[in-house]
């Protein structure tokens, strides 16, 4: 059994579909049934800085895979490999802040309908203790 929080990469990666260079979780904090907290220490190697600020884009990805960690993390409760997923899409999203390099992420998920590997649910996203993005997302699991 795994001890939270996990700040070990390679067991995250384990956990995610996502490779490097698009890895954009590296933390997972807390997890239940139906919620998950994930995080991102933001460096200044990735392809969606610029001018030492995480882009929209960027903040929208990390959101999208801390609900591909929520999805392995269940999955490897099981002893199964984690799935791929896809975002099926994405409404209510409000970015209202763009982070900076060496800023932290802290993202939760909440899981509002699963449905056959179909999965809607809400995010909030944090910096510096300030909401900085929230909407709801629908995934869906590779079959």
């Amino acid at each position: 059994m795994i001890t939270l929080p996990v700040r070990d990469i390679e067991f995250i990666k384990l956990l995610i579909p996502q490779r490097e260079p698009v890895i954009m979780v590296d933390s997972l904090y807390e997890f239940d049934a139906v919620s998950l907290t994930g995080g991102l220490t933001i460096k200044g190697d990735s392809f969606l800085v610029e001018n030492q600020q995480l882009q929209a884009s960027g903040v929208m990805e990390h959101m999208a895979q801390c609900v591909a960690l929520h999805t392995g993390y269940t999955f490897y409760l099981q002893h199964l490999p984690a799935p791929t997923g896809y975002i099926g899409s994405i409404s209510k999203m409000e970015i209202k802040l763009l982070p900076q390099v060496g800023d932290t992420l802290i993202t939760k998920v909440t899981i509002l309908h699963e449905f056959d590997g179909i999965t809607m649910v809400n995010i909030s996203c944090s910096c510096n203790g300030l909401e900085i993005a929230q909407g709801e997302m629908k995934t869906v699991i590779k079959k």
